[in-house]
Formats: structure tokens, C-alpha cells, sequence
């Protein structure tokens, strides 16, 4: 029998073998050709087009971000390339309005964000939620090599997309087939022993309206912590049907087996962020067992897009999606009560869940362009759709005392004999989520105006049906909602534009309390106002925005009880400016800067006594900068120097307030060089070399003074890329 080791090798070597030995041979091709003066030797040169039933992530309509009256920020693949991202929560780390990695850096089976200061339970892929199994740990991560950009919209977005916290949402556009032939492949190796095969290859298929898209990766690393690993293998083809001149047809496909995803287990404060006089943890201290330590993750994604074009003014699009999951997990978690600071003695719950879920959305839009006199009006109808089914079972072993004494200053991760454990506790969560989206949205354009008014209507329905070892239960959620924005914007000769907005947002609360009360749905409206400008050229742009905010109803975990009932506070405001510039200053030089001010408080609360605090994970300052220089001319021809830096201000320990984590900043490298400036023979290679927090800083993050994580540490990675 083969071991999951050995075979884990064999699929990334069979892979990066298959890449080697196309590469060789299309370079073999390009020397002799360029050998023979008469042949002209190609530039290697791709461009690439959104799809034809691409819509833009605030408004489901082509309306630039520019021309957006809301904030917006768009990362394309080429800067996802650069800053060698692995995963969202990477890809977010220079957007403005974000906080990132809320685990720390070895917790990357989530991605934890949040826009504005409110978390982000749920990302969109193409239009798209990627369903979550709620209350589990169970929903779908796309990994950045099948990206094509990543929309970031700020504020309520309810009115197109329903159930939304009000910072905002993200959207992961994907690579689509495109007409022109090209394949890149990639080979990486870097920090962490870790070994990365890639493919990306499409063009048309022979003269037929068909085009093809095949994306393949192979990928493996050690984690942050001792004992973990991380590995992942995707393939995601697609096709593009040109039906006739008015109808187009995509089918999409997205395969992910992610046999590990490292781990999931935080750290005390005491040792890390504290003094402690019996010792410290270190960013690769793991507070789990490594015979109990299995997260797996495998799940699949099929599609289909049609776009039919009525006549110039009327087309007609539908997106749909089939998901299918699974997840097991075993690992163990700790509470306020099980760590000692005076002996960093730490006492875990062992415990294991198996999940799995299927689901399928449908988003149905019409949109057509009417005249009224000199007033244009872009017009949208849509009728979406969502239903998701799961279930996970839920055991728990006892606690790890039974194997001995675990502590943090000197951990054995070697304690759990999984042969001697047998369950204490049992449970089954059976979990329905349906959803119907009615919506309506008016953009119009008189000369330099723009205005853009929309409403929403949502029915929404869900249950779980809970059996443990004391007998069953079962909870249901049933909102109707109405959510709306309304917006303008002035675009002056100058490209400056002024706009200014209002919109609200609505969030529906699964789960009954123990008293058998259910939740009220949580609330949003934001008011926001701001500039925005672009150059004639476009070389020049830039954003400012200062919203506000209001959250009711607001839900958030018991500081005094992290496992029981969540409270509903009664409201939360953030108050704050945004502002992000691109400037290219010539042709081989750009930067891009961006900073945040948030201001967020706990406005009212029913006797909890989190009224006047600030909630967790939201800095009142953060600010970027991001620079690339690309050298055009001498012996160092091809090469692009580029990097970064990020400053993330304090957060609050926990949600009572009583300490603060210190600010932190980071330095990122990257540098590219394109070989075909070095060698005729070497046209479409090119080397990238990234460096992520560049000088090793320390830093962290935390949910109590119990629960806290490292973040990422120094990371670097060397990537090869052939197109041809």
C-alpha cells in the first residue's frame, strides 16, 4: 500500500514532470526557429478578456468603479501573481477597509476578514455565494490560481445579493476560455519545504464557437506549527459556447481536494503577547496533538452561464451552480477555565466533526436600456435563488488529561492515543437554508449625472434539527425584508467626481436561544459620501470615502459564555474615511497607497455590559503602500523590482476591552524577471521572486486573552512561469 506521503509526492512529481517536458520541448521549438533568420521570433504577450457574462460586483451592470457613487476596489490576477497569494484572506492584505487574517498566519482553512469592522462570513465566486454549512465549519475556498480579479464592494450590498453584513462583500471573478491560445505553467518551491506545480492553458478549439479553459495546480508546505502540513489539488476546466451572435453559453467546472489544511487551534496570551516566567510559545508552538490532528476538506463546483443578447437595447443572463462538500476534522479546543498562567498548564477538549453539504444557487437577470427624453436609464430585473442541505455530526472524547499533563512552555504533541478514546458526547446537526431574491434596480445618466436607485425583496427561511445524547430539538428562522440604496454621482470635465449614498442591508439569525426565543435578523443601513478621480489617461486615480454605518440587532459570541447563547447587543456604528490612489508615474514606475480610519462602538446594549466598547479585529488606523519598478533598459533589462509595506494599528483583546494588541508593520518583497530580455531562447519564461514580511516582525491577533494566534512569519517563495 502506498503511504499518503509517498503518494502526495507522486501526484505533485508526475505533475511538475509533465510541465518540465512541455517546457523543454516548446523552448527546443523556439531555438531552432530563432536560428533561422527568416522567422520572426513571437513576443509573448497575453491579453486577457473578462467574460462575456461578466457583471460588475456593485451593480451587476458594466459600470466602472469609477463611476461606482459607493467604494470599490478591484485586484487583478497580475497583482495576485506578483504578491505570490495563496488564498483571499492573502489577496486582501493592501485593500482599504479590510482587516485580514484574523487567525493569524497558520490558520488558513478560513478565510477571516472583515470590510468596515463587520465580519464577512461568506464570499462570492463569479455572482455567486459560495454556500457555508451554518454554524459549521464547512464552505468552499477558491484558490487564487483561478482568478481572474478580485472585487472588493464597500458598504450594504442586500438590494442584489440579499442576506449581507453592511461592511461589504467580496467577489472572486474567475478566468474564463479566451479565443487567443496560450498555456502558462508553473513550478514553485519556497519556505516551508514547499512545492507548488501548476497549468493554465485555453485558446479556441480548432475554427469551431468553442473555446476551452484548463486550470490545474498541484500544491504542498508544511505549516506554520509544528506537526501540520497544507496540501491542495484543483482542476477547474471550462468552456465557452459562442451559440450564435447573440447567444453565448459557458459550462464551468471547480474540483478542490485538500487533503490537509494545517490546523486550528489558537494559543493563550500569557507567553505569547505576556511575560511569562515559566517560559514562551514561538509562532510554531502547537497546542494540538498530532494523533489527533486531521482537517480534510473536498469539494466540487459545476455551472453554467447563458447570455442571450435579445437585440441591442434587452439581453437576458442566468448563472447557476451545483456545490457539493465534504469536511472531517479532529482536534481539540480549549476554554478560559483549562489554562493555568502560573504553570502553563493547559487542559483540551478532544473532539471531531464530520460535515458535508450540497447546494445550488440561480441568479436570473434581465436588464435592458431605455431613453426618456435625454435621461438614460439602465435597467435591471432579477430573480435569485438558493437552497442548501447538510448535516454534521458532532462526538467529543473526554479531555487529553486522561493521557497526561500538556504545557504550552514544553508541549508534547504526542499524548492522544486515538485507540483509547471513546466518544462522552454525541450530537447531529441537521441544516435546511433557502432563500428567493426579488430585486429591481433603476442607473440612470443625464450628461455627467449619474443616479442609481434599487430595492429588494427577500423571503428566507432556515431550520436545524438537533439531536444529542439529552434527546432533539429544532430552531427555524423566518424573515421577510426589504432593502434599497439610492445614489449619484457628478462627473466634472477635470475627472473629479463627487457621489453620495445610501443603502441598507439585512442579515438573517439562524438558531433558537435556550429559553426557545428565536433571533431577530440583524440590520444595516450606511450613509457615505466622497471623491473620486481619473485622469484623462487613467494614469492617475484615486478614491476618498467617509461613511457611516449602523448595525441593530447586532449578534456577537458571550464573552462569559464563547459556547452558549450569542447576544444580541442592539446596535453597533462605525464611523470612518477610506482613501486608496494609483498614480504611474512614468511607464516603468507606479505606486499605490491607501489608508483607513475606523472608528466602532458597541452604541447600545441590553444590560450585557459592552455598551462604549469597541468590538475585536478592527484597528482604528491601517495604511499601505505598494510600489513596482520595472527596468526597461542595461544589463538589467526585464526586471521588475516591486514591494510593500502594511501597518495594522492596535485592536482590542477581547470584546470586554481590557487590553489592546499592539499595532504592527510589514515589509513585503517582489521581484520578477522576464529571461526572454536575457536569451531569444527564453521568450514567454519569467522568474518572480516574493518575500512576505520580510524581516521575520512578530505579531498576532486575538479573540480572548486565551485565544490568540501568531501571524504569518517570514515567507519566501521563488516561482518559475512559462507561457507559450
Amino acid at each position: 500500500m502506498v503511504s499518503s506521503k509517498n503518494k502526495k509526492s507522486f501526484n505533485i512529481t508526475m505533475v511538475a514532470a509533465a510541465i518540465t517536458t512541455s517546457m523543454a520541448y516548446s523552448q527546443q521549438v523556439l531555438a531552432e526557429e530563432s536560428n533561422d533568420l527568416s522567422i520572426e521570433v513571437p513576443k509573448f504577450e497575453t491579453i486577457t478578456v473578462l467574460g462575456q457574462a461578466y457583471r460588475n460586483t456593485a451593480t451587476k451592470t458594466s459600470l466602472t468603479p469609477l463611476e461606482t457613487p459607493q467604494g470599490v476596489t478591484v485586484i487583478d490576477s497580475e497583482l495576485l501573481d506578483q504578491r505570490g497569494v495563496k488564498s483571499l484572506n492573502q489577496a486582501l492584505r493592501y485593500v482599504p477597509g479590510v482587516t485580514t487574517e484574523q487567525k493569524g498566519g497558520a490558520v488558513t482553512m478560513y478565510d477571516t476578514f472583515n470590510i468596515r469592522g463587520f465580519d464577512v462570513n461568506q464570499s462570492y465566486y463569479d455572482g455567486l455565494v459560495l454556500q457555508s454549512l451554518t454554524g459549521w465549519n464547512l464552505q468552499p475556498q477558491i484558490d487564487p490560481i483561478a482568478l481572474e480579479q478580485v472585487e472588493v464592494f464597500k458598504g450594504p450590498t442586500s438590494v442584489l445579493y440579499g442576506s449581507m453584513p453592511p461592511g461589504g462583500m467580496v467577489n472572486m471573478i474567475a478566468k474564463t476560455p479566451q479565443e487567443m491560445r496560450s498555456t502558462d505553467v508553473n513550478v514553485a518551491v519556497g519556505s516551508d519545504n514547499l512545492t507548488e506545480a501548476s497549468i493554465d492553458t485555453t485558446g479556441q478549439i480548432g475554427d469551431s464557437d468553442f473555446s476551452y479553459r484548463v486550470i490545474a495546480l498541484a500544491r504542498s508546505k508544511d505549516g506554520q506549527v509544528d506537526h501540520t502540513e497544507e496540501e491542495r489539488f484543483v482542476f477547474a476546466p471550462s468552456i465557452d459556447w459562442n451559440v450564435s451572435d447573440s447567444t453565448y453559453i459557458n459550462f464551468n467546472l471547480y474540483y478542490q481536494n485538500d487533503p490537509s489544511m494545517g490546523m486550528n487551534s489558537s494559543l493563550p496570551a500569557s507567553g505569547m503577547i505576556y511575560d511569562n516566567p515559566n517560559g514562551s510559545t514561538s509562532p510554531s508552538t502547537f497546542a494540538g496533538d498530532k494523533n489527533w490532528s486531521e482537517f480534510e476538506r473536498e469539494f466540487v463546483l459545476a455551472g453554467y452561464k447563458i447570455n442571450h443578447d435579445f437585440n441591442d437595447n434587452w439581453s437576458f443572463l442566468q448563472n447557476f451552480r451545483y456545490m457539493d462538500a465534504t469536511l472531517s476534522q479532529k482536534n481539540t479546543y480549549h476554554l478560559g477555565d483549562n489554562f493555568d498562567p502560573m504553570t502553563g498548564d493547559l487542559d483540551r477538549n478532544i473532539y471531531s466533526t464530520e460535515e458535508s453539504s450540497t447546494g445550488y444557487t440561480i441568479d436570473n437577470q434581465l436588464s435592458g436600456l431605455v431613453y426618456t427624453g435625454n435621461l438614460e436609464h439602465n435597467l435591471l430585473f432579477g430573480l435569485d435563488y438558493q437552497k442548501l442541505d447538510g448535516v454534521s455530526a458532532y462526538s467529543e472524547y473526554g479531555t487529553t488529561t486522561q493521557f497526561g499533563t500538556f504545557n504550552i512552555f514544553n508541549p508534547n504533541n504526542d499524548m492522544i492515543d486515538p485507540s483509547q478514546l471513546s466518544s462522552t458526547y454525541d450530537a447531529k446537526d441537521d441544516v435546511m437554508v433557502e432563500q428567493t431574491g426579488l430585486y429591481f434596480q433603476n442607473q440612470m445618466r443625464y450628461n455627467n449625472l449619474i443616479m442609481i436607485l434599487g430595492g429588494r425583496y427577500d423571503d428566507y427561511s432556515s431550520s436545524s434539527e438537533y439531536s444529542d445524547d439529552y434527546g432533539d430539538s429544532k430552531s427555524a428562522a423566518d424573515h421577510q425584508e426589504f432593502s434599497y440604496r439610492v445614489g449619484a454621482m457628478y462627473e466634472f470635465d477635470n475627472g473629479i467626481s463627487p457621489f453620495v449614498s445610501y443603502a441598507t442591508s439585512f442579515e438573517p439569525v439562524a438558531g433558537t436561544k435556550t429559553d426557545g426565543s428565536t433571533y431577530k435578523p440583524e440590520m444595516g443601513e450606511q450613509f457615505e459620501f466622497g471623491l473620486k478621480y481619473g485622469s484623462a489617461d487613467q494614469s492617475k486615480t484615486a478614491a476618498l470615502s467617509f461613511f457611516n454605518i449602523v448595525k441593530s440587532d447586532a449578534l456577537m459570541a458571550n464573552p462569559d459564555d464563547p459556547w452558549g447563547d450569542k447576544l444580541q447587543i442592539g446596535e453597533i456604528e462605525s464611523r470612518g474615511a477610506e482613501f486608496e490612489g494609483q498614480w504611474y508615474v512614468t511607464d516603468s514606475f507606479d505606486v499605490a497607497v491607501n489608508y483607513t480610519y475606523i472608528d466602532m462602538e458597541i452604541t447600545k446594549d441590553s444590560g450585557n455590559g459592552l455598551q462604549g466598547t469597541q468590538p475585536i479585529y478592527v484597528p482604528k488606523h491601517a495604511a499601505s503602500l505598494w510600489t513596482n519598478y520595472h527596468i526597461d533598459d542595461g544589463a538589467l533589462a526585464g526586471m521588475r523590482i516591486g514591494g510593500g509595506v502594511r501597518y495594522v494599528g492596535e485592536m482590542q483583546m477581547d470584546a470586554m476591552n481590557t487590553d489592546q494588541v499592539d499595532s504592527y508593520t510589514l515589509v513585503d518583497l517582489s521581484v520578477g524577471y522576464d529571461l526572454g530580455e536575457f536569451s531569444t531562447s527564453l521568450l514567454g519564461a519569467s522568474v518572480n521572486l516574493v518575500a512576505n514580511n520580510l524581516f521575520n516582525e512578530e505579531y498576532y491577533t486575538c479573540y480572548d486573552s486565551v485565544n490568540c494566534w501568531y501571524g504569518a512569519e517570514r515567507n519566501i517563495e521563488l516561482n518559475f512561469k512559462y507561457n507559450f
